[in-house]
C-alpha cells in the first residue's frame, strides 16, 4: 500500500468489526439514534500519519453507512476517532474517499 493512496476494498475482518463496535457510540450520538445492527461489511485503508479506515457498515434492513475512522500512531496512545461518515448508503455503493 502506498502512503496516501487507499488500498483495494477487502471483506471486513474481526479487527474491522472491533473498530466499528468501538466507534458505534460516536455514530449513534451524531445520528441521534441507536443501531440494533452495526456490522462491518468491507473496508479500505489509507496510510497517513496513522491509518484511515473507510468501512462500509450494515445498519439493518437495507441501510448502510460509510465510516472514516482514524487510528493514530501507537506511540500517540489516542482513541479511535470518527473522522467522518455518510448515511443513507446502499449495499452496492462503492467505498470512496470522503
Amino acid at each position: 500500500m502506498m502512503c496516501g493512496g487507499s488500498s483495494e476494498s477487502k471483506p471486513a475482518t474481526a479487527e474491522t468489526q472491533q473498530i466499528v463496535q468501538e466507534i458505534k457510540p460516536q455514530v449513534e450520538e451524531k445520528e441521534g439514534r441507536q443501531f440494533e445492527v452495526f456490522e462491518a461489511v468491507e473496508f479500505k485503508t489509507q496510510m497517513v500519519a496513522g491509518i484511515n479506515y473507510f468501512i462500509k457498515v450494515h445498519a439493518g434492513n437495507n441501510e448502510f453507512l460509510h465510516l472514516r475512522v482514524f487510528r493514530s500512531l501507537p506511540h500517540e496512545k489516542k482513541p479511535l476517532a470518527l473522522a467522518s461518515y455518510q448515511s443513507k448508503k446502499a449495499k452496492q455503493d462503492e467505498l470512496v474517499y470522503f
